[in-house]
């Protein structure tokens, strides 16, 4: 390999960590890649600079995705779907933006500097899901409860499940609008580059917050709810509401880069 890639600074995106360096170029090189990790463990990573923890933790969180909607739909589907109005489309829709919300995290996670276009393509993808799929997802399906309710004459946000879905949705909207104006124009909401560098870890952390109150609002509705009393036997309530969560959060979180936010590095 030649001499060390330069840094990308148009996002924060990506470590920036030389796999290689000249000889001619070792002192410039430490210097811009900061003190040396005190272990001398190798971790073996693919061109996607994923390490065998990544590539599990993806592989958790895509069966246990799976397993979420896959009892979710099993459910609806087999408790006589055309009587319950709009409710149906309720835990239909909300377990599409849960989904949806997962792999928008996934496929941004994490890129190799070293190929920008995979960088730019996961990018393009969380945009997609996470945007076009997952808000309407979730705007739609508190809309339908919401209208259920109305009609029924039901109290609104009367339960934890309730308020924590329309404080999850608020979320959203504070979400994109901020995740958006980041990047978009390159930045020229918050004053472009540097400045909006500096705003997305703050919209990637807050992403990862929104992402863990997404998933408790799941399992408060179907472990919790009437419908989910009344139809849904325990076991399946605590494998499909309690325990994909938790492991699907886990496989997410297990790819987690830190060190790509720089909380605590004043140059960052």
């Amino acid at each position: 390999m030649g001499p060390s890639t330069q840094r990308d600074e148009s996002h924060e995106e990506v470590d920036y960590i030389p796999l290689a360096v000249d000889p001619a170029h070792v002192d410039d090189a430490n210097s811009k890649a900061g003190p040396e990790p005190e272990s001398d463990e190798v971790v073996l990573v693919n061109p996607r600079g994923e390490s065998m923890t990544d590539t599990v933790g993806f592989a958790v969180a895509y069966v246990f995705g799976f397993t979420f909607i896959m009892c979710t739909w099993v459910i609806l589907f087999t408790n006589h779907p055309f009587t319950l109005g709009w409710f149906f489309w309720h835990p239909f829709l909300l377990s599409v933006a849960v989904v949806a919300h997962t792999y928008g995290i996934l496929t941004l996670q994490p890129t190799s500097h070293a190929q920008p276009s995979v960088k730019a393509a996961g990018r393009s993808r969380h945009q997609l899901y996470m945007f076009a799929l997952g808000f309407p997802a979730a705007a739609l399906g508190i809309v339908a409860v919401s209208y259920n309710k109305y009609l029924h004459h039901a109290a609104h946000f009367a339960t934890w499940h309730g308020r924590f879905g329309i404080a999850t949705l608020t979320w959203m909207l504070v979400q994109i609008a901020v995740g958006g104006g980041s990047v978009w124009a390159n930045g020229k909401l918050f004053g472009g580059n540097p400045r909006a560098r500096r705003v997305w870890k703050y919209h990637r952390l807050s992403g990862y917050v929104l992402f863990v109150l997404l998933l408790v609002t799941a399992h408060l509705g179907g472990t919790w709810s009437d419908f989910a009393q009344n139809n849904v036997v325990p076991i399946v309530r605590l494998l499909a509401y309690t325990i994909a969560p938790i492991l699907l959060l886990g496989g997410v979180f297990a790819r987690v880069r830190l060190s790509k936010m720089r909380f605590f590095n004043r140059f960052a």
